[in-house]
């Protein structure tokens, strides 16, 4: 399995899941459709459907003109997300499969909109795990309760993709990396691997890298929205339970000036 990055619109990712055997690929949110399908020509890869987050312009802005440059092309998105160009609605659970060996799941993550679908990518044996989280679950952070509650954002982050296997690569919808890191050392200041990451990913942005993938282990150690069990993250923001100290967290990320 390769995973290309492909930077579109101000700070968003589409992704290219490529088949090793095949070179047939899917593309994540190709929001950008020229500039995707140019970056899967370069590495020889064969469009054959887009997996669409949500149904926000950003994401699933460019399906209709992917439709017209791939004739027969097969869009998805979450069976309740009223997504722009789609063809087949998935719900929780449904599976797909890439080529030879690559294996898709749909994952409900609702919460930022009410049908937002995450997709676990699964290959051979070598091949690490990968999950693709749109708006749900960045780097370090969550994205906005435009559509939903706490209550399905904890659901979201810390039950469904929380119990991924930890090796496995998040691949999110944007590059607010360096910001939510900031912002989770003031939730939590004493936490070493927050500041370190936080000095890589500046590092990396210096250098006009990406800070994806990270790990749903990195995520476990260092984004406060999937700490909220801990007893000390309650204890820092006054919360009895982890949904409320979610809830907390997220109201204090959406008046933070940082």
């Amino acid at each position: 399995m390769k995973i290309v990055h492909v930077p579109c619109l101000e700070d968003n990712y589409a992704y290219i899941i490529i088949d090793d055997a095949t070179k047939e690929a899917a593309l994540v949110d190709p929001v950008e459709p020229e500039k995707v399908l140019r970056a899967a020509e370069e590495h020889g890869a064969h469009p054959k459907m887009v997996l669409t987050t949500h149904h926000h312009w950003d994401h699933a802005g460019g399906n209709d003109q992917i439709k017209k440059l791939v004739p027969g092309i097969k869009v998805y998105g979450g069976s309740i997300d009223n997504v722009r160009g789609c063809t087949d609605k998935v719900e929780n659970g449904d599976k797909l499969s890439l080529g030879a060996d690559l294996a898709i799941l749909s994952l409900h993550t609702p919460c930022h909109t009410k049908g937002h679908i995450s997709y676990y990518v699964t290959g051979k044996e070598e091949d690490v795990p990968a999950v693709f989280t749109g708006d749900t679950l960045f780097i370090a952070g969550c994205g906005k309760f435009f559509e939903g509650t706490a209550e399905q954002m904890y659901h979201s982050l810390c039950i469904t993709l929380g119990s991924l296997p930890k090796p496995t690569q998040v691949y999110c919808g944007h590059e607010y990396t360096v910001k939510n890191l900031q912002f989770a050392l003031t939730v939590e200041p004493e936490n070493e691997r927050i500041s370190q990451k936080l000095a890589w990913a500046q590092r990396q942005r210096q250098g006009g890298l990406p800070t994806i993938p990270s790990t749903i282990g990195e995520e476990m150690e260092t984004n406060p929205f999937m700490r909220v069990d801990l007893p000390e993250i309650k204890n820092k923001v006054g919360s009895q339970s982890p949904v409320e100290a979610l809830k907390e967290i997220r109201q204090r990320k959406d008046n933070w000036k940082g």
